[in-house]
């Protein structure tokens, strides 16, 4: 294995949107930092993340935005408290870049696009002296020389061994691994007594035990809008899609977590559908009950509720027929037509993962308690949270958090000699 010469001042393991924060940290304070990652380029997930438009944050108040994080919304409000939404929008201000805030409270740049973010944050980097290495993925440790992490890289090249004083590993979780996060880092960090939690989908798709052959020909694909969900105490509104073994979309994506856990706790989850949240079941049940003559009850439910496409062909997928000769009956199910999921897609279809790096390993500074001068960020971590911005701006600030940390570890070997 050939050696680099000498221990480096800081490393960045991981080239996303964390890695490249803790990057950006170090070298605003004048520290020498080295970037690797496993991919030819930096941002890969990042940029495919806002091929349909960067979401950078969202707009909402800030007691709101926070909430969005769950079990770990404490600790994560102590680093938005350091690089929050409006930080944020300032942080790309400085870049030349722009940004508005979208029908939804969502927050873009103004051309919607991630790549001209990406080129400016990198010119930045690099003119700050920030060094790239692409194609360098990490493959665990090596001896270390005193105080300094060691850490192997295969290459094109073959293996090349780095020491540094401190190391910030911002590898993300196990979804998209065709973009480099592929949760192989999980053994690695548990070597060194790390305590990890399994990582799981989020933001994900579910499936039902099986669809008709006809819901899955015909309405794969399919969007329901205006919709709402509850689970528990999960209670939303929006829109989802049918798939071929399931469901999926923003909605279900919210509501992620309160699935995958009734799952994980009962071996499925029951969720309720409301398919007209801007009606009561009053309205709705009186509308079922006038005349319909002649016509079917498919017909009438279009023609007064609005009941056609996909959403009536959920019910009545979903629906023993019996209920709809129940006004009462069919009414209810209308406003909560319950749904069984059975399981989560699989991981690397997922937006997102939960699980990671058990936030307790972790001091204020994102350094590993266990390890002085290893430092961890973003998705690696055990939190999260639904899409709309949330994902990538607690990442960027546990990224600057992690750099800032990395920075003050470095300094206290800023006097001492190099034992390379």
């Amino acid at each position: 294995m050939k050696a680099t010469q000498g221990v480096l001042p800081a490393v960045v393991v991981g080239g996303g949107p964390a890695g490249l924060m803790a990057a950006e940290a170090l070298a605003a304070a004048g520290v020498a930092v080295d970037l690797y990652d496993a991919m030819p380029s930096v941002g890969r997930k990042f940029l495919l993340a806002g091929k349909g438009g960067l979401n950078l944050t969202h707009s909402e108040p800030m007691a709101a935005f926070v909430a969005r994080y769950g079990a770990a919304s404490e600790r994560v409000a102590r680093w938005l408290a350091v690089l929050g939404p409006q930080q944020l929008r300032e942080w790309a201000k400085g870049l030349g870049i722009d940004t508005f805030v979208g029908s939804s409270g969502r927050i873009f740049p103004t051309d919607m696009k991630a790549a001209p973010l990406l080129r400016a944050w990198l010119q930045r980097l690099r003119a700050r002296g920030v060094r790239l290495h692409m194609r360098h993925r990490w493959i665990g440790w090596g001896d270390g020389d005193g105080d300094a992490h060691a850490l192997r890289f295969a290459t094109p090249s073959g293996e090349i061994g780095v020491q540094a004083r401190s190391v910030v590993l911002a590898l993300g979780g196990a979804s998209w691994a065709r973009l480099g996060s592929d949760g192989a880092w999980l053994p690695w960090l548990a070597e060194r007594g790390v305590g990890i939690a399994p990582l799981q989908p989020s933001n994900c798709g579910f499936d039902v035990a099986r669809w008709s052959e006809h819901l899955r020909t015909r309405f794969a694909g399919a969007p329901l809008k205006n919709v709402a969900l509850r689970i528990g105490s999960f209670a939303q509104r929006g829109e989802f899609v049918l798939t071929e073994t399931g469901i999926e979309g923003s909605l279900v994506y919210a509501a992620s977590s309160f699935l995958r856990d009734a799952i994980a706790a009962q071996g499925r989850a029951v969720a309720e559908i409301d398919l007209l949240p801007e009606r009561s079941t009053a309205f709705v049940f009186d509308e079922v009950m006038r005349p319909r003559g002649s016509r079917s009850m498919s017909t009438h439910l279009k023609s007064r509720l609005g009941l056609d496409g996909a959403k009536a062909a959920l019910l009545h997928e979903l629906l023993p027929r019996e209920s709809f000769t129940d006004a009462a009956a069919l009414a209810a199910a209308i406003k909560a037509l319950p749904i069984e999921l059975v399981k989560a897609r699989p991981i690397d279809e997922a937006i997102s993962t939960a699980g990671g790096v058990l936030l307790t390993e972790l001091d204020e500074a994102c350094m590993v308690r266990k390890v002085p001068g290893l430092f961890c960020a973003g998705e690696m971590l055990d939190w999260e949270a639904p899409t709309g911005g949330y994902l990538l701006t607690a990442s960027m600030a546990s990224g600057l958090i992690a750099g800032r940390g990395a920075v003050a570890h470095c300094a206290a070997f800023r006097d001492r000699p190099s034992r390379a």
